[in-house]
């Protein structure tokens, strides 16, 4: 071997190990906010062409709950959903939404602790949001909403979007099944397990709790909960009873948000 080959494999070989380092070295996450923008480059040109937003809300939700319980909820949901996907990234997520007015208060902005921002600002976000990742190679942007009060919002959005995409590659979806599930396909399992409609609840009732537990038991008060009176709609709890509320009860709802998510934006971007 000469000595111009040698020094040729020796370079083949430093090179070889460099970027296997580099591999090494890179973070194995679907949150977009923990990659560098070189890794989201060659993650987007191998294929990952699907980026989540999640969309929370920081809200009251009775005495026995954290008010960033939708904000921790959708990332983790979110977040689940992109590793069984396989191609998918996941935004940071949206924790200002619209909450009702502050002159005068309405709606959860009657308790301390909510934020909320105008229909029109929040809707800009969000397209502004999806202009940004449609501009960097993402073909399928998902918005995953945890929070009743904008789904109307949402499919303006998606609605608007997909109108000023025609033509290009990029493609706003919606996956019904998301919130559906959650909500009502969530009640009506939970009813299939003996639960009543009185302690289900809509909002910070049973369903709402027991899906914090299953996700985030830190911000649950359980020892305050399990010994409280039942609580009203004055305590911020709407039609429900979330004293009897389990880690178990919301697993099961965890599970089939996922599983039904996955298979409609599977069968949503299968079409695009």
């Amino acid at each position: 071997m000469t000595t111009r080959s040698f020094r040729c494999v020796i370079a083949s070989v430093v090179l070889a190990m460099a970027a296997q380092a580099s591999f090494a070295q890179t973070p194995q996450t679907v949150q977009l906010q923990n990659l560098t923008w070189t890794e989201l480059r060659d993650q987007i040109q191998a294929g990952k062409t699907t980026v989540i937003i999640p969309i929370g809300g920081t809200e009251q939700s009775g005495p026995y709950i954290a008010v960033g319980k939708h904000n921790v909820r959708a990332e983790y949901l979110a977040d689940r959903i992109a590793q069984k996907l396989g191609n998918a990234l996941v935004a940071p997520v949206v924790a200002y939404v619209p909450e009702g007015g502050y002159a005068p208060t309405t709606s959860h902005m009657r308790f301390p602790g909510t934020i909320t921002i105008p229909d029109d600002v929040f809707e800009k976000l969000l397209e502004s949001a999806a202009n940004s990742f449609a501009v960097h190679g993402f073909r399928n942007i998902v918005f995953l909403g945890d929070h009743g009060g904008y789904q109307k919002d949402l499919k303006q959005v998606v609605a608007h979007l997909n109108k000023a995409w025609a033509g290009t590659n990029a493609r706003a979806i919606l996956p019904a099944a998301y919130y559906e599930t959650s909500s009502d396909g969530y009640a009506q399992m939970l009813r299939q397990h003996g639960i009543r409609d009185d302690e289900i609840g809509t909002h910070a009732g049973l369903a709402d709790t027991s899906l914090q537990l299953a996700v985030a038991p830190q911000m649950v008060r359980q020892s305050q909960l399990r010994n409280a009176p039942k609580p009203s709609a004055a305590d911020g709890v709407y039609g429900g009873d979330p004293r009897r509320s389990t880690a178990e009860l919301g697993q099961m709802g965890v599970d089939a948000i996922v599983s039904r998510t996955v298979d409609a934006i599977r069968q949503a971007t299968a079409a695009h």
